[in-house]
């Protein structure tokens, strides 16, 4: 692992190898990390190191040798030309500022990549194109918010974009659906009639929020049990809305964490979410033969969403003793009513459910990205996969053989049964928490009957 808060450090290789996998059979809790030790070379700014990782200082450091051992592992030949695994950008952050990540930002389904240099020192990259919800972040976000907030939540806010993405984009996330509208109702009035609020759901279940030394400690931990120690690059912030968003920088995975959100019983559930789920079948991806686009086209794949988010979001739960699929519920909401409201409409709507107007600010700009007038009705639908993936997996959760699911990358679960015999399933990294069918299928079996769900009504949803 890479740790980066202002300073870099690298862990060592285990067993000659970078993210050698040990046991870990010790439970889980959060301990204080020890300082870290900086084993790094660093080498002037004007040099590229051989393997050409560069710290967010502009200083170079080169990396052990044996992170070629990762290189020839992770990267398919499509990858040495800068070609990216993708994956939906739904987790970026809407308030990411253009220096914050300190690299060129992209779709987090592009993981993994590591580029491979030429054997002159030099490193061939192809630009990557920036990720679609850092384009639909308002340039003027910090002053609409201030005007919002001095109007008494009247205002409707105009937002400003310095690339405003094509109409064909916006246009394809326009129309909200309504089909799990009352699932999500439900889920909501699961949590409220049980806690009160959203915010006491909140403060009873989350836990403390954790220092840097033990979110380091955490991060540490859950990367061991995962075998990716040396693979992702872990960063903390405090300017990200979100809790966590996952980018490709300087051709590495990085993972980036909004330290306010990083809560001491919820921050596992993340690190499931974003490296166990989406980075593992990334990484799986790439020994297949639909790893690139014109793969997929050759094996007629349906798109790896909504099963990729659903996926990544029940494990984000699948662990807690709650747990509610609150978020993914509010998300798909917003979305709907955003669809016949305008801002200052949608946000005292959602007030039903959540009392904190930051919060709200938060859920009505996600359902609102892409326009410039706020006035008029409209959204823009990308949120709702979450729970649509959620919905379709747990209706079908007893046809799904999850593992060879993981195994077989970027794939929707309705193409598993014909791509099995076709896949290189041997080298195939599986997440710790999925130790076998029958206890992940009753963890989901707990969230099915905690958020109110029956499968007699998911099976009439999805005959």
């Amino acid at each position: 692992m890479v740790l980066d808060s202002g300073g870099v450090f690298m862990d060592p290789p285990q067993n000659g190898r970078v993210g050698a996998r040990r046991d870990h059979s010790e439970p889980d809790k959060v301990t204080k990390a020890k300082p870290p030790v900086n084993k790094t070379k660093v080498i002037k700014k004007d040099r590229v190191s051989q393997n050409g990782l560069q710290t967010p200082g502009g200083q170079i450091s080169r990396r052990p040798s044996s992170i070629s051992g990762v290189s020839s592992r992770l990267i398919s030949p499509s990858q040495a030309t800068g070609s990216c695994i993708r994956r939906s950008e739904s987790t970026c952050s809407v308030n990411c500022s253009p220096g914050l990540l300190g690299g060129r930002m992209r779709s987090a389904t592009s993981l993994p990549h590591i580029a491979k240099g030429t054997g002159k020192g030099t490193v061939t990259v192809t630009p990557p194109k920036p990720c679609l919800l850092a384009s639909l972040r308002p340039v003027n976000l910090v002053q609409e918010k201030h005007a919002f907030f001095q109007s008494d939540f009247k205002y409707e806010p105009q937002f400003e974009y310095l690339t405003p993405e094509p109409r064909k984009v916006l246009d394809k996330h326009k129309e909200g659906s309504g089909l799990f509208l009352e699932q999500a109702v439900g889920i909501m009035e699961c949590v409220l009639k049980k806690f009160g609020s959203y915010e006491k759901f909140e403060e009873l279940t989350a836990g403390s929020p954790l220092p840097k030394s033990q979110v380091w400690a955490a991060v540490r931990k859950y990367l061991q049990k995962e075998g990716c120690v040396g693979e992702i690059v872990v960063r903390l912030s405090d300017e990200l809305l979100s809790q966590a968003v996952m980018v490709l920088e300087n051709c590495r995975p990085t993972l980036i964490i909004n330290i306010a959100g990083a809560r001491q019983h919820w921050l596992e559930g993340l690190l499931r979410h974003e490296i166990g789920t989406h980075y593992l079948r990334g990484v799986n991806n790439n020994l297949q033969p639909w790893a690139t686009p014109e793969g997929r086209k050759q094996f007629n794949l349906k798109s790896a969403n909504p099963t990729e988010e659903g996926l990544a979001s029940l494990h984000n739960v699948l662990l807690r003793k709650q747990p509610y699929l609150w978020r993914a519920a509010l998300l798909y909401y917003t979305v709907y009513h955003a669809a016949s409201m305008s801002f200052s409409q949608l946000f005292d709507h959602i007030g039903r459910f959540v009392q904190n107007p930051d919060i709200r600010w938060e859920y009505c700009l996600r359902a609102k990205r892409g326009q410039t007038d706020t006035s008029k009705p409209g959204c823009f639908s990308k949120d709702q996969v979450y729970l649509d993936g959620i919905i379709r997996i747990l209706r079908y959760r007893r046809e799904i053989d999850f593992k060879v699911l993981t195994s077989l990358g970027k794939v929707s679960f309705e193409d598993v049964d014909r791509l099995r015999h076709l896949a290189e399933l041997s080298r195939a990294r599986i997440p710790h928490f999925m130790p076998d069918q029958a206890s992940y299928l009753k963890h989901l079996d707990h969230i099915v009957v905690v958020n109110g769900l029956d499968d007699a009504t998911l099976q009439e949803l999805l005959p």
